[in-house]
């Protein structure tokens, strides 16, 4: 190497020109080359990319509320904490909001309402934690099918959505409004298990669903989860009875086949002081009854009932859809002739037209050989 290109060299001791038209500083650190002559350190890329990545599911997260809900304006929303996540991460919660509303300026009067909401995985779910959510003293009310008052506002199911309202609601023409702009709405058909509890002396809001080991364990924790057997798709509806001897917790497991059911009904019944009936592809239990005789008056009103519907063809279906098939044919038969004689009529005007607007010989004539002659 000639000595000018050794001293060329030695002249570059903080940084080694790479391959890739990099250069790499002697402390370690990467600059990119760009047309300009800039260099950016890489960490100055990789920072910003790293926290976008970890903010994304933050901003993916819409709100559930409106901005604006008739004449109340969405303040900005508050921090939630959840007491019960355990509870609510098997009952599917996939977000939750807390916001309060307050009347824009122009409102007649001064008013004001804190709004909550629960989105569950589905309706089932949504159910679930609306009973549980419910106070012993809230009351009935019309305001929906699934729905109490408090002391102070009112909580409601909504497909599978749970709100609750406090220190005031919307107007009932603006809740339309409200339930359009829902997120993810979602609305399945509940479940029925809680129609085949007597509804004698049951005790208002006591009834719970249970979907899991968590549930069960808060509201039934003398039933084992391996007796419950939740892996097969079990669900449970409990119900509370009122009674002089002592109150009387009544649940029903809802399996998926009668076989299911009457397999588990051996392992119910090896609780101890556990009272079991099966009716169907349900097992009713309760355990440790303060009263076994209402315990079992209560058992013998829970009855399975199959609804079978049976699809029927009224008389003469059969001929009627053949007779309607040919129709059918036989229509389309005749739009496809009638299209044919029109395109034919086309073609032979256009070649007419044609014809008599070319002067001369016609190049598309059809030849003759005159072999009579």
């Amino acid at each position: 190497m000639p000595l000018r290109q050794r001293k060329e060299v030695q002249k570059m001791p903080r940084s080694l020109r790479g391959d890739g038209g990099q250069e790499i500083e002697a402390s370690g650190t990467r600059r990119s080359h760009l047309s300009s002559g800039f260099m950016y350190p890489l960490s100055s890329i990789l920072c910003p990319l790293a926290f976008l990545l970890a903010a994304a599911p933050i901003f993916a997260q819409a709100p559930i509320f409106p901005d604006r809900i008739g004449l109340y304006e969405k303040k900005a929303p508050k921090t939630m904490g959840l007491p019960d996540r355990d509870l609510l991460t098997e009952y599917g919660l996939e977000a939750t909001e807390n916001a309060d509303y307050v009347t824009v300026a122009e409102a007649p009067e001064k008013k004001r309402f804190s709004a909550t909401a629960w989105r569950l995985m589905d309706s089932t779910y949504a159910y679930a934690w609306y009973q549980a959510k419910r106070a012993p003293g809230a009351t009935t009310t019309d305001f929906s099918a699934n729905a109490v008052r408090t002391s102070d506002g009112i909580l409601f199911a909504f497909g599978n959505y749970v709100i609750q309202f406090t220190g005031g609601q919307p107007d009932p023409a603006d809740l339309q409004f409200l339930y359009n702009s829902l997120p993810r709405f979602a609305n399945a058909p509940l479940p029925t298990l809680l129609g085949l509890f007597p509804t004698d002396g049951r005790i208002p809001n006591s009834e719970r669903y249970i979907l899991g080991p968590v549930s069960l364990q808060r509201f039934a924790p003398e039933i084992p989860p391996s007796v419950a057997a939740f892996r097969m798709g079990a669900e449970a509806q409990l119900v509370r009875y009122k009674n002089s001897k002592g109150d009387i917790n009544l649940a029903v497991f809802s399996y998926p086949t009668p076989t299911m059911a009457r397999d588990q009904t051996a392992e119910f019944q090896k609780i101890p002081n556990s009272m079991v009936k099966r009716t169907g592809s349900m097992v009713a239990v309760t355990v440790n009854p303060a009263d076994r005789d209402a315990a079992e008056r209560l058992l013998g009103r829970v009855n399975y009932q199959a609804d079978v519907t049976l699809n029927e063809k009224p008389p003469g279906a059969d001929l009627r859809k053949f007779s309607g098939n040919v129709v059918g044919m036989i229509m389309l038969a005749g739009l496809l002739m009638f299209l044919c004689v029109i395109a034919g009529v086309g073609f032979g005007g256009f070649r007419v037209i044609k014809k008599k607007l070319r002067k001369g010989e016609d190049p598309e004539a059809m030849i003759t050989l005159h072999l009579d002659q």
